[in-house]
């Protein structure tokens, strides 16, 4: 299964980068995962110039192909476990595609993302800065297939 995961904008925080890696390390052993972080998009006049300029910048990293699924506050919550068995089906259903999460920048993403995307998923009903909800992405993703394993890590 391949896996990436695009977030807009520079992790900046040290111990963000360190977790991350921690995290990109373990789940070798799952998948083939990358994490692609786009540049922050810094000129434009108004909100629908940036956020049309970062889905340029989307949408020239990913094919027709693959599975786009964005990480959206207003997204499907799912627990830990309900994760795991999406991403139990996805790899089975959706064999030969790539999955692609996108963490959109400070402002969401375009509608036109918005549209592309198959399935808008939300890892929580609180508000977590860009940075950080890349770190907690990475860790649900290994959870999800230490439970897909019925590896011990997760607790229940």
């Amino acid at each position: 299964m391949k896996i990436t995961l695009i977030a807009i904008g520079k992790t900046h925080e040290k111990y963000l980068v360190e977790g991350i890696a921690i995290f990109q390390k373990r789940l070798k052993h799952y998948c083939q995962f990358e994490f692609i972080e786009l540049k922050d998009v810094k000129s434009t006049e108004n909100k629908e110039d940036l956020l049309k300029a970062e889905s340029d910048l989307v949408l020239a990293k990913i094919s027709a192909k693959d599975l786009l699924i964005l990480l959206d506050e207003r997204g499907q919550q799912y627990s830990s476990k309900a994760f795991a068995t999406f991403i139990e089906k996805r790899g089975v259903s959706e064999s030969g595609r790539r999955l692609v999460f996108l963490i959109g920048g400070a402002f969401g993403v375009s509608e036109i993302i918005r549209q592309k995307s198959e399935y808008q998923l939300s890892l929580s009903s609180l508000t977590f800065s860009h940075q950080m909800i890349r770190l907690f992405f990475v860790e649900q993703l290994y959870r999800a297939f230490t439970i897909i394993k019925n590896e011990k890590y997760h607790n229940e």
